[in-house]
């Protein structure tokens, strides 16, 4: 933003200020979603319980969303009373509210709508734990980019992504959402993702601003349970879980949100320490901030206030800007700098970080920046679909393959398991506006391709009696098993999760394959022919019994609009699978939380018994961090470190020694060896995607500032210390080639 600029939206702002009430102010700091008027009479949040509890069936859900009208609370909004809208993405709706906004309002000032576009809006691409599978910066950005075009063009301004919450325990449902449980990964993806919603120019039309979340460590929530509370170290939770955050705020994003959860006690919402001394002082953001759903008033909940009012008068203290849905700020803000409790001078800082946003988005000067004649021309353009499928390919992982793979183009197949053609269940968590209609599944995959192919269930309902009682239950459909592995030569099984199995409210205290599918799985494979797995799921899984018996594995995990194309392309050859896992796969729930970097122990495990390790499952896990497979096979030799006076250079050959050609994602490690802290065993310091020809050798260098090898000691002083270090590279954090270097300080 040119400085110019900068000046005089500050005028304008402070110009506004001076002419707004107390009450217009509050407003402009409230965001509302559209509330449901006559689905059983009950609050959109109650009818959601009411499902998950039981009480009603997901159709009669379905039903009541149908019939029920929307509540946009327009007279309060011609009141000046509402400052932004989320939840809203059609050019239609958001033009009819922005109308009002700037024509029935006393001061003209425009709406700003947010909206979750996390993974696409109609195109939807992969999760975003899929696609930081990819390891490719300019994929992440690519298709912010497309998201961004399609989403400004539905009406959005400002999207709730990137999520950048270091996760590192597969039960907890959102790590679906994140990069998974690495820092470095975590902080390249968000940047990357900032830059692409928001482009070089935010007040283009196809710009939209990037909201960071959550803010902060939502990611190491107790026992893996959302929204649960969160309790580390502070040298922890700095060099583990802020830097990506950090990382957001200096690739430009314009907003950030608070996580539900609290640190140490202290809810993130009224963390005055997170929100102002570390955001804004340490780190000098200058955007907007806003709460996550309802989280200022659960602060009552938390026990740390004693009423909603004292939650407004706690965030809004805090620094808290914006209010998400719960209406604290827009009850009992007004009030509260009547009284004195608040000053009137914060609450026009808060209004003004809003304005400030919608100034930077050039909603003032052009506040109608859609169509739906625009809307209909970006969704699902071609090009769009072609990156789906191009971040599909590259996120899928190859975990296992016995020479099955890549298969014969006359190969006769047999296709089984329901998510093989349930088209909707490829969108994955967060995916409100993609449709089931705009997935290729497996099935639809294989009739456009032409691939000689038989689809079965696998299952099938019989009724079974107990005393009087009758009851329907599925089972294992052995006929029809038997039949579909004589009428092919390789069988191809897809399992895993169901879209509402992961995300949000969707943790897990097992993290194993369903038993109905299992019992299909052995099925398969007890006929002899080799079976290939395909995984659809949104977190790592613990499928040891697959990785033994399956004769291919290829995650795919939720792959999006374009799923069973991709996977085609993978298990045809058409494209050579380069994904590597960004988390690990443990044997068995009990493991997690499983992660590379952890600190090592004075009795690291081993065959002693008083040495750290389980009794009953195996200390490694099934799949380690940075790990899969591909059609070719790369060498690597040669590695050393050369060092200069301000870093070091860790440098590797690395040699295509297949028949193919291909990529591959070299990856560089750093171990302080004799730290006054203990420090992770393997730490990801740099990654590169090098593309190698058949029989091609390229060196590969990682340049490391000796900055980037220190840490916060016991006093929370970031320290760089002489001593020695270990630097390794390889094709996962477990098989590398390592050296040693000294650094000998300055």
């Amino acid at each position: 933003m040119q400085t110019d600029q900068k000046i005089n939206y500050e005028g304008r702002i402070q110009k506004l200020l001076n002419e707004m009430t107390l009450e217009e102010k509050a407003g402009q700091l409230r965001q509302c979603g559209p509330s449901l008027a006559g689905a059983f009479g009950v609050s959109f949040e109650e009818l959601v319980n009411m499902m998950f509890d039981g009480k009603i069936s997901k159709e009669e859900f379905d039903q009541q969303m149908s019939s029920a009208k929307q509540d946009f609370r327009e007279e309060e909004l011609r009141k000046g009373l509402i400052g932004s809208y989320n939840g809203i993405a059609n050019a239609a709706t958001a033009n009819r509210l922005q109308k009002i906004a700037i024509e029935e309002t006393r001061l003209g000032i425009p709406l700003l709508f947010g909206c979750d576009v996390i993974h696409g809006l109609r195109t939807v691409t992969p999760i975003p734990l899929a696609e930081s599978c990819a390891w490719d910066v300019q994929l992440w950005e690519k298709t912010a980019r497309d998201a961004a075009k399609e989403a400004t063009a539905a009406g959005i301004h400002m999207t709730f992504s990137p999520m950048v919450d270091v996760a590192k325990d597969a039960r907890w449902g959102r790590v679906s959402e994140s990069a998974g449980e690495d820092v470095l990964l975590n902080s390249c993806y968000g940047a990357a993702k900032v830059r692409g919603y928001q482009s070089s120019d935010l007040t283009a039309q196809d710009s939209m601003a990037a909201c960071v979340k959550h803010f902060a460590a939502y990611g190491a929530a107790e026992a893996g349970r959302d929204y649960n509370r969160v309790d580390m170290s502070m040298q922890r939770l700095f060099e583990e879980y802020l830097p990506p955050y950090e990382a957001c705020v200096k690739a430009g994003a314009r907003a950030v949100m608070p996580a539900f959860n609290d640190i140490n006690g202290v809810p993130c919402s009224v963390n005055s320490w997170l929100l102002r001394e570390i955001l804004r002082e340490k780190w000098g953001f200058d955007g907007m901030t806003i709460s996550d759903s309802n989280a200022i008033a659960e602060c009552i909940s938390h026990g740390v206030v004693k009423d909603q009012a004292d939650a407004a008068k706690r965030a809004i203290l805090a620094g808290m800007d914006m209010d998400m849905a719960s209406d604290s700020y827009h009850q009992y803000l007004a009030d509260l700098v009547r009284s004195g409790e608040v000053s009137e001078e914060r609450l026009n800082e808060a209004a003004a970080n809003v304005l400030r946003l919608k100034f930077e988005l050039g909603l003032f000067d052009h506040p109608y920046q859609t169509s739906p004649e625009r809307e209909r021309a970006q969704l699902l353009k071609p090009e769009y679909r072609r990156t789906a499928r191009e971040a599909a390919v590259k996120s899928m992982v190859l975990l296992k393959n016995d020479q099955i793979l890549p298969l014969p183009e006359d190969v006769k197949i047999g296709v089984v398991g329901a998510l093989a053609d349930d088209r909707a269940e490829m969108l994955g968590t967060w995916a409100f506006e993609g449709k089931g209609e705009d997935c290729v599944s497996i099935v639809d995959a294989c009739r456009a391709k032409g691939v000689s192919f038989t689809y079965i269930n696998g299952r099938k309902a019989v009724t079974k009696e107990n005393g009087s009682n009758q009851a329907s239950v599925t089972v294992v459909d052995d006929e029809a098993v038997s039949r579909l592995a004589e009428s092919c030569s390789v069988i191809l099984a897809a399992v895993g999760e169901k879209k509402e199995e992961s995300g949000e409210a969707a943790s897990r205290a097992s993290i194993t394959i369903p038993d109905e599918q299992m019992e299909v799985l052995k099925a398969l494979v007890q006929t002899g022919k080799p079976v290939v797995v395909v995984l659809f799921n949104g977190r790592p899984l613990a499928i040891p019994w697959i990785a033994e018996h399956a004769a291919a594995v290829l995650e795919a995990w939720h792959p999006g609009v374009e799923a069973g194309s991709a996977v085609l392309d993978i298990l045809f050859g058409e494209a050579n699978p380069s994904g590597k896992l960004t988390v690990t796969f443990p044997y068995t729930t009990g493991q997690c939380p499983m992660y590379y970097a952890h600190i090592p122990t004075g009795r690291p495990g081993g065959k002693s018994k008083f040495t750290s390790k389980y009794l009953d499952t195996p200390l490694e896990p099934v799949y380690p961090f940075g790990y899969g497979l591909s059609y070719t096979s790369y060498e690597y030799s040669d590695i050393r470190t050369v060092l200069s006076e301000k870093e070091v250079s860790v440098c590797v050959k690395v040699k295509n020694t297949g028949n193919r050609d291909g990529e591959e994602i070299v990856q560089c490690y750093i171990r302080d060896q004799d730290a006054e802290r203990a420090r992770p065993v393997r730490q990801l310091a740099g990654f590169e995607k090098v593309f190698l020809k058949a029989g091609e050798e390229k060196a590969v260098s990682f340049v490391i500032p000796y900055e980037k090898l220190g840490y916060y000691n016991s006093r929370m002083v970031y320290a760089v210390e002489a001593g020695w270090f270990e630097a390794a590279v390889g094709r996962n954090c477990m098989d590398c080639l390592t050296c040693r270097f000294e650094y000998i300080g300055e």
